[in-house]
């Protein structure tokens, strides 16, 4: 949407999408990088580093959001809550693999933590897309 096509009355939304995928990106790279070097022993410092970039990314994705004024936030916690329940169970099935492949220390540790960005970031874009376009009325 051209900045000439927005209704006067319509809130300016912070760039969510552009940063999640952002943040989502910086997650799988950091997947694709771990899992290029199993089973060998893993360097974790660049995956740790976008593990942390993206784990900041959304936590500013969040607090933009709450800078939104007008927000339909009853409609996002609708929407955001089923979908993370649906990504948490996949999440866990991710995880299950991990531990039955025998995934440990700190390579574990980070794979988790990424995991968990993904099942957190994916539900509030999700819940996101969804409320900005839901008017009352």
């Amino acid at each position: 949407m051209a900045v000439s096509d927005q209704r006067a009355d319509e809130p300016r939304y912070p760039p969510v999408t552009q940063t999640a995928m952002l943040s989502l990106g910086l997650i799988v790279a950091g997947g694709i990088y771990l899992s290029a070097h199993l089973p060998h022993k893993v360097p974790l410092t660049p995956a740790t580093i976008l593990l942390g970039l993206s784990a900041m990314l959304m936590a500013y994705n969040l607090w933009s959001l709450t800078r939104v004024r007008g927000f339909a936030w009853r409609r996002f916690a609708e929407v955001a809550r089923w979908a993370l329940l649906a990504y948490c169970v996949t999440a866990g099935m991710i995880e299950f693999v991990f531990v039955r492949n025998h995934v440990s220390g700190g390579v574990l540790v980070v794979l988790t933590l990424s995991v968990a960005v993904y099942a957190v970031h994916v539900p509030m874009l999700i819940g996101f897309t969804v409320a900005r376009y839901h008017h009352d009325g």
